[in-house]
Order: C-alpha cells, then sequence, then structure tokens
C-alpha cells in the first residue's frame, strides 16, 4: 500500500479549527479519504496527543452539530497526530522526515501568515521531503502586496517544481460559488441578458458576524481588503464577468478570469476617495452579548487594518462597460451573509 500523508502547518490555528479538521471528517464519512492516509497537523509549541486529538474533537463538534458521530470520529482520529514544527528551526523539519518518511506521498498545507511559506519550503526541501511525490499548498493570500507576493513564490518555487505547487481559495470551494458557472454558461435564459444592455448593477457582499478569532497579529497585517477583496470577492467578479472559456479546463477557466482582472479599472487618488470606504468595528453586541471592539481586541498591536470595506469597481471592456461593481465585506456586522446581487435595468413603463 502507497504511503500518504497530509501535513497541516498551522494545525492548532483558525483555519484548521473551523474548515480543515471538520472538512476532512466529513470526507470520512463519504469514504473519501486514501486508505492509511496519515492527517498531520503541527504547531511551534508541543502538544500532547491526547490534547490534540480533544482539540480537533471539539472543533468538529462544533461545525458537525447533530451530525457528529463518536464511531465515526474515533476511526478518524487513528489517522491523526501532532508534530512540534518551529518554521525557523530546520532540526523539526528533520524529525518530521524520520516521523513520515520521505517517500511518502505527501500533500503539506500551509495554514499559516504568508511570511512563513517561503522558509517552510526551503526547510522542507532541506530536509529531503520536497520530492516528486510531494505537493505543497498555498492558502491565501499570498503575500501582502505585489514585492512580497513575487518573494514568496519565488521561495517556494526554488523548493517545488511548479506543477507541485496548488495556489488556493478555499471560498471557491462553495457550493453557491460554484453554481455561478453553470448559472452563467448551462442557462440559455440569462447568458443572452449577461451584459452592460440588461444589467444595472452587481453588488457582491460577504457580512461576517465574527470578529478576529485570535487572529490579531495576522488581521493587523492584513485587515478586510488583503484578507477577503483581492481573494474572495475579486475571485466572484471573475466568474460572474468573465467570458465563456474555451473548456473547463482549469488554465482555460483562469485564462479567462485574467482577462477580467486586467480590464478593472485602476484607481487613482481621486477615485479612491470617491469609490471606497474603509472601516471599523467598535464595541456592541452580537446575538445579544457584548462584544469588544476592533482596538481593543488587539491587545498591543497597532489596530490600524481595516475591519470593513465597500468598493465600486468597474470593468472597462465591451461586456461591462458602464456597469459598477459594488463589492463589500467585513466583520461583526448584523448578520452573517454572502450574497451575489444582480440588479437588472428595469423596462420601459
Amino acid at each position: 500500500m502507497t504511503k500518504r500523508a497530509l501535513v497541516i502547518f498551522g494545525g492548532t490555528g483558525d483555519l484548521a479549527r473551523r474548515m480543515l479538521f471538520p472538512a476532512l471528517y466529513f470526507l470520512e464519512a463519504e469514504g473519501l479519504l486514501a486508505p492509511g492516509l496519515r492527517i498531520i497537523g503541527s504547531g511551534r509549541s508541543a502538544m500532547a496527543a491526547p490534547a490534540f486529538e480533544d482539540m480537533v474533537c471539539q472543533a468538529i463538534r462544533a461545525r458537525a452539530g447533530a451530525h457528529f458521530d463518536a464511531p465515526l470520529f474515533a476511526r478518524f482520529a487513528a489517522r491523526l497526530g501532532f508534530a512540534k514544527i518551529d518554521s525557523q528551526n530546520q532540526a523539526d523539519f528533520d524529525a518530521l522526515a524520520q516521523e513520515i518518511g520521505r517517500e511518502t506521498e505527501t500533500t503539506y498545507f500551509l495554514s499559516t501568515s504568508p511570511s512563513l511559506y517561503g522558509a517552510i519550503a526551503g526547510h522542507l526541501a532541506g530536509a529531503g521531503l520536497a520530492h516528486g511525490k510531494a505537493r505543497i499548498v498555498l492558502e491565501k493570500p499570498i503575500g501582502r502586496d505585489l514585492i512580497s507576493s513575487r518573494a514568496i513564490n519565488e521561495a517556494v518555487g526554488k523548493a517545488f517544481h511548479e506543477d507541485h505547487i496548488l495556489r488556493i481559495d478555499h471560498y471557491l470551494g462553495k457550493e453557491t460559488v460554484q453554481n455561478l458557472l453553470a448559472l452563467r454558461f448551462a442557462n440559455t435564459l440569462f447568458e443572452p441578458l449577461w451584459n452592460a444592455n440588461s444589467i444595472e448593477h452587481v453588488q457582491i457582499t460577504i457580512a461576517e458576524t465574527v470578529g478576529l478569532e485570535g487572529r490579531a497579529s495576522y488581521y493587523d497585517d492584513y485587515g478586510a481588503l488583503r484578507d477577503m477583496v483581492q481573494n474572495h470577492l475579486l475571485q466572484l467578479v471573475c466568474l460572474i464577468a468573465m467570458e465563456p472559456p474555451a473548456s473547463l479546463d482549469p488554465e482555460a477557466v483562469r485564462n479567462e478570469k485574467v482577462k477580467v482582472l486586467r480590464c478593472l479599472r485602476p484607481f487613482t487618488l481621486d477615485s479612491v476617495a470617491q469609490d471606497t470606504v474603509r472601516g471599523q468595528y467598535r464595541a456592541g453586541a452580537v446575538g445579544g452579548a457584548a462584544v469588544k471592539g476592533y482596538p481593543d481586541e488587539m491587545e498591543g498591536f497597532a489596530a490600524r487594518a481595516e475591519t470593513f470595506v465597500a468598493i465600486r469597481a468597474h470593468i472597462d471592456n465591451w461586456r461591462w462597460a458602464g456597469v459598477p461593481f459594488y463589492l463589500r465585506t467585513g466583520k461583526r456586522l448584523a448578520e452573517r451573509r454572502t450574497q451575489v446581487f444582480i440588479q437588472f435595468r428595469q423596462v420601459p413603463h
């Protein structure tokens, strides 16, 4: 049997607890995890295996609710392991190599700050773990600007072949997002109307009721604009505005998305003031419970990042000329909602 492993860097973090482990649990329920697959979480501090298993169990219970099944979790837990890995310590990566073996088909999921991506990839290569059977998954955002993004991609590219690097946006896994392609291109009713002649404007809203959830250092570096707009919201813009791809091959879809991005009207100093809004939440109540304001949650950080952003964007091509795209996202809002709103033009009365 082929040895397989999934190593989650940042295995005790928010993304791992809220999304990754629950998703893997449901894949286990569907029988979609490979036989013998080991799932290893990692963190900077040592954690006993029972404590890690209990943390994963609580995370899955919170997400699964009534669908939690104890025997199923026991089967899932048999796959779990924990490894203490400091991203700056090569010895920890050497120990990981001893643990999983250098010939194992391994996927490394980097659920950490993007600033650590290059160091982790380099240490994996130094431990002989960046081999032909290995894949590395980079979560958004990949850097906080063009310079840092290029530096990260260059560092990761020195360790892994480009075909073995997966840059993902977990938002694209949502069923509603995936349905956009069917709505656009498998629907003879809408496609002839999907242009500036029929559509007055488009609104895309991603509203969250949660706050920082322990991510103060990350969020103060990135904020809502880098955390949500340049990935999740722009992906939705691309799916709504793109031309029909030649095929559903990933490269064909990507090429059409890139064309949309190239047609986005650049902001100027004047248009930023007119077409964007940034803000931070203050102390209040959510679900009847008192919550702190953003500056109060930062505890030693500068509290400089925005937690809410709204943008009026324009796509300057023949299909969308004159149609504004209103993009909104924020934390600690009144309700949790992801909504794409297409406003068609009114017919003459």
